[in-house]
């Protein structure tokens, strides 16, 4: 089982921004597939961005103007800017790895970190 570690998550208001943080602080080996997932009150989970060992991305369509993934190359860590943030955003958002080059991990999932966007 590999440890990911959400942060950044919090309390804002409509329009304004965020940016998550996950890291994998426990892993001998690089995890090649990463990503978010969320879950808003009362709904599924759904898939919000991934991204592999290689750079290749891939962003929810309702998401892709507003929300960015990137990655540090040189520890297993990848990060969430989220832009224009709107109550509909509001949810819990995990942290996914695989050590597969995927842009669908799921093996690992982390704890969560709390986005509530609201006056």
């Amino acid at each position: 089982q590999v440890e990911l570690v959400e942060s950044g998550g919090g309390l804002v208001q409509p329009g304004e921004s965020l940016r998550l943080s996950c890291e994998a602080p426990t892993t001998r080996f690089a995890l090649n597939g990463m990503g978010w997932y969320r879950q808003a009150p009362g709904k599924e989970r759904e898939f919000v961005a991934s991204i592999t060992g290689g750079g290749r991305t891939k962003t929810a369509d309702s998401m892709e103007n507003r929300f960015a993934i990137s990655k540090d190359l040189h520890r297993s860590a990848i990060y969430l800017q989220m832009n224009n943030l709107k109550p509909e955003d509001t949810a819990v958002y995990y942290c996914v790895g695989s050590y597969d080059y995927t842009l669908e991990p799921q093996d690992f999932w982390g704890q969560g970190t709390e986005v509530t966007v609201s006056t």
